[in-house]
């Protein structure tokens, strides 16, 4: 069993995949083909924005933003607590400082009340100046956008929507990747939508920071390769990623989206009276990056772990440590009580295999391993 199954994806998108990868090949337009471009116009088409500028990976993605906006020493950026480290360390690499915010239990996604919170306190203690908020998609679930633009308007904050597990998911008709002044994914292969290696994309309606967000992609960039503007980076999506790419996103229009919330959908009426299933608010539609349920304490979730373990069914704990508490921001001041969420979350969450080929026989033989194993318990 996998816990995300891209082998049986290939196998079903092979022809097509083997066909896109062999026209790389055949015409050797390795960076910067006609296939890139192509890509990022079908990918803003889906998400229903007007630019997508494709780069090199999702963390690169978020750090073309900081540079786009000129996030630097002296600027604070209100990320997520619960969530993977590149969403903060992006903001530590511009040179500004990052303040992390509490998280919902239910959605896991930021908490509107701690971030205003976190936003009044760095205001009061007057040494950094609030710059832009990070909201996470987490899990696939897109975070609460409309309380955030209402705080982020309220503070004259800029909002970057970290859509890397979000892509495909959305708030009513509206898709994830959009809600964001920038928004930004990532292709990352266990990802919603993942290609065959590193890859991202940032999706902006801003003309002109969508001319900028290119020109930071290719070193800064003028009017060629070899006149240079400003200082960039070399992030761009190779070719052949872009090319598995375009077979992907049919399938993932056509089918995937959709049977991924049927398997979302029968592993919660199966486990719901078991274990606290996912809750996704009304109006909300998750890709279902991972279906993470909770557990009442740290030793219940291992010992399931372990128990999957022994029959052979993966599982994965994100994340076993707050944003908080990583070594790499020792030099920041916290405070546990701040984050009583969050610490909860990293004691109890544990992710199961979640893909849209999983079977209804292997999701039978996770659930039964699950509710035996909460009956000793």
């Amino acid at each position: 069993m996998q816990f995300r199954d891209l082998k049986y994806q290939y196998q079903v998108l092979k022809e097509d995949i083997d066909a896109a990868m062999l026209k790389v090949a055949s015409d050797c337009n390795f960076i910067s083909g006609k296939q890139v471009k192509e890509l990022e116009e079908e990918l803003a088409e889906y998400v229903g924005v007007k630019h997508c500028i494709s780069c090199a990976n999702g963390t690169d993605a978020l750090s073309l933003a900081m540079m786009a906006w000129g996030i630097k020493e002296g600027n604070a950026v209100f990320v997520p607590d619960f969530t993977f480290f590149s969403t903060g360390e992006i903001v530590s690499f511009a040179g500004a400082t990052p303040v992390f915010v509490d998280v919902d239990l239910d959605t896991y996604n930021i908490s509107i009340d701690s971030l205003e919170k976190k936003i009044k306190d760095t205001i009061e203690e007057g040494k950094l100046t609030p710059r832009a908020v990070i909201p996470v998609d987490l899990f696939g679930l897109p975070a609460d956008y409309d309380n955030v633009r209402k705080i982020a308007d309220k503070y004259n904050l800029l909002v970057l929507e970290d859509g890397a597990q979000g892509f495909g998911g959305r708030i009513g008709e509206r898709r994830a990747c959009s809600f964001g002044d920038i928004s930004t994914t990532s292709f990352f292969p266990a990802k919603p939508l993942g290609c065959y290696g590193d890859g991202g994309a940032v999706f902006t309606d801003d003309d002109d920071m969508a001319a900028l967000l290119r020109s930071i992609c290719v070193h800064g960039k003028g009017t060629m390769k070899y006149d240079n503007v400003r200082i960039g980076l070399n992030s761009r999506l190779d070719t052949m990623q872009a090319a598995i790419l375009a077979v992907k996103l049919r399938a993932f229009n056509d089918y995937e989206v959709a049977d991924i919330n049927k398997v979302a959908e029968r592993y919660t009426e199966l486990l719901s009276d078991v274990v606290k299933t996912p809750v996704i608010p009304d109006g909300f539609y998750s890709s279902w990056a991972q279906y993470t349920i909770q557990l009442d304490s740290r030793k219940e979730r291992d010992g399931l772990q372990a128990e999957l373990k022994k029959n052979d069914i993966p599982s994965m704990v994100y994340y076993p440590k707050p944003m908080h508490k990583q070594q790499a921001f020792d030099g920041l001041l916290f405070n546990d009580k701040d984050y009583v969420n969050t610490i909860q979350l990293c004691d109890t969450v544990l992710s199961l295999p979640m893909h849209p080929y999983l079977t209804a026989e292997d999701m039978d033989t996770i659930v039964e391993v699950i509710k035996q194993y909460k009956l000793r318990a």
